[in-house]
């Protein structure tokens, strides 16, 4: 998936910055969910091969084909509520970099 696209640089105003250092944020809460979501992927998370998934009250197929997404909803809502912090240092060092090309 594409990032959103930034106003051209050098746009003028308040709410032009705000608007453009909006689409930055989201884009890197988008970056850490997306980590996150691999991370407890690879942790384990929602892994079917245990003795708890599997019986009369199991998912079945189902649940498998779907995990993913309960997982990326998971690390969405993670990033969403502060994360490990790498929204926050890929958004300060997107805003430098925009700051610069100002």
């Amino acid at each position: 998936m594409l990032p959103p696209t930034l106003p051209p640089t050098g746009a003028t105003g308040a709410t032009d910055r705000e608007a453009r250092l909006a689409q930055l944020r989201a884009a890197a809460e988008k970056l850490e969910a997306q980590f996150l979501s691999e991370m407890l992927e690879s942790a384990g998370l929602g892994d079917l091969s245990g003795e708890l998934s599997s019986g009369a009250f199991s998912g079945g197929i189902g649940e498998s084909q779907f995990n993913s997404f309960l997982r990326d909803a998971q690390a969405t809502e993670m990033a969403r509520a502060g994360g490990i912090g790498l929204a926050e240092s890929i958004f300060e060092s997107l805003k430098e970099r925009m700051d610069d090309l100002d």
